[in-house]
Formats: structure tokens, C-alpha cells, sequence
């Protein structure tokens, strides 16, 4: 009997880090995946997606409704890190790219994936004084999720 595919949709997807390592797991672990939605709004991440994948990335998703992106088990976002980073101030949610975690929230609500991973900054941990990861915790759990949060370093994955 054929397994069913896993479907997941890849937001702020970039050139495509997230899907080429939930691919690489998928193979390696023979668990059938199928990106269903991807999206971004920077027009050269989404042409090299599309050189990558062969998907066409969707556009700004603050413009896209929620209740047309297709049903899926898994989302993945990494979020725009600058609001939240010394490089971009820390303004947060005063920063209109910091307000992009809300359309992630959006989507949560209106699709209800069985789960998701979301990807930022070590700095979102204290950011504002821990508020801002507050809020965004509480944002998840008033959802129906149980999130939990964990502060990875790249050097300890080669």
C-alpha cells in the first residue's frame, strides 16, 4: 500500500532552505513529502525557487487570503529576522516585517496544520524583554498549539 504524502507549505521560502531539508529528511527516511504552497516576496529568491524546485513561489503573502492556500499537515516559515536582530534596529512589531509572524498566525487559524516550525533569530528570545516571544507564544497556544521553542546553533548540525 502506497503511504500518504505528507504536505507542507513553505512561507518566507527564499531560495528554499527549509524545503530542501525537509526533502533531504523525507528521502533519507522514505516519508513521502509534497510542497503544496510556497511563497515570498523578494522576485530573486523566488526565481531561483523556481530554478531549485520548479515551483513559482507565490508573492506577498499579507495580500494572500488564507482560505486559498491548499490544506496541508506541516507549515514552515522563517520569518523575517531583521525586526527582531541588532542588524535591524529591534523595533519588533513596530517594524512592519516584525507584524509577518500575525500572517503566520492567519494561516494557523484558518488551516489548522497538525504542526509547524517556525524559524528566526536567537535574539527573538529576549527581545523587548521577552514580551515579544510572549506574544508570540501565546498567539500560538490561543490558536490550540503547544508550542515550544529551542535555541539551536548551525555549527552544532555540520
Amino acid at each position: 500500500m502506497e503511504q500518504k504524502k505528507t504536505k507542507f507549505i513553505d512561507l518566507f521560502c527564499g531560495i528554499g532552505g527549509f524545503r530542501f531539508a525537509i526533502e533531504t529528511v523525507g528521502r533519507n527516511r522514505k516519508v513521502p513529502l509534497e510542497c503544496v504552497f510556497s511563497s515570498d516576496i523578494d522576485l530573486e529568491c523566488q526565481k531561483t525557487y523556481k530554478a531549485n524546485f520548479g515551483d513559482s513561489p507565490c508573492g506577498d503573502i499579507t495580500k494572500i487570503n488564507a482560505g486559498d492556500i491548499p490544506d496541508h499537515d506541516v507549515l514552515f516559515a522563517g520569518f523575517p529576522c531583521q525586526p527582531f536582530s541588532i542588524i535591524g534596529q529591534m523595533k519588533g512589531f513596530e517594524d512592519i516585517r516584525g507584524t509577518l509572524f500575525f500572517d503566520i498566525a492567519r494561516i494557523l487559524d484558518t488551516k489548522k496544520p497538525r504542526a509547524f516550525v517556525l524559524e528566526n533569530v536567537k535574539l527573538l528570545e529576549g527581545h523587548d524583554k521577552r514580551r515579544t516571544l510572549k506574544k508570540i507564544l501565546q498567539t500560538l497556544t490561543d490558536l490550540g498549539y503547544y508550542p515550544e521553542y529551542r535555541i539551536l546553533n548551525a555549527l552544532d548540525f555540520g
